[in-house]
């Protein structure tokens, strides 16, 4: 997972560095949101990042049907900087780049990051 989050870091560092390929997008994202669903099982929330990955996790009630009531979604780049910690959620909730629902959505934020980036 390291590997895969390193191979797009420059690009989550500096949005003006070319767009990494797809498949390292994916790899990265995949990973990320995978890690956070075996380290937080459960499915309360979903953890959404179209067009790559949608998890479950977090314990709580479960859904079954339809939309589920507490949802996390954001592109990949939105989700990677949550994911490395370059960015906070609260700060991207505010800011509107990730959308939220339900009251347990957030909860995501407790097994953030997942792979750890310095700023440089």
């Amino acid at each position: 997972m390291r590997e895969a989050v390193l191979a797009v870091a420059d690009w989550l560092r500096d949005e003006s560095a070319p767009t990494p390929p797809r498949a390292a997008l994916a790899a990265a994202v995949r990973a990320t949101a995978r890690t956070v669903a075996r380290d937080a099982p459960g499915n309360a929330v979903e953890l959404r990042v179209p067009p790559f990955v949608a998890v479950q996790c977090i314990e709580g009630v479960r859904h079954t049907r339809g939309t589920p009531p507490n949802v996390l979604e954001a592109t990949a780049r939105d989700w990677l900087l949550l994911a490395t910690g370059l960015l906070d959620i609260d700060e991207a909730v505010a800011g509107h780049r990730v959308e939220v629902s339900g009251h347990r959505a957030a909860d995501v934020a407790a097994y953030l990051p997942v792979v750890p980036l310095r700023r440089d």
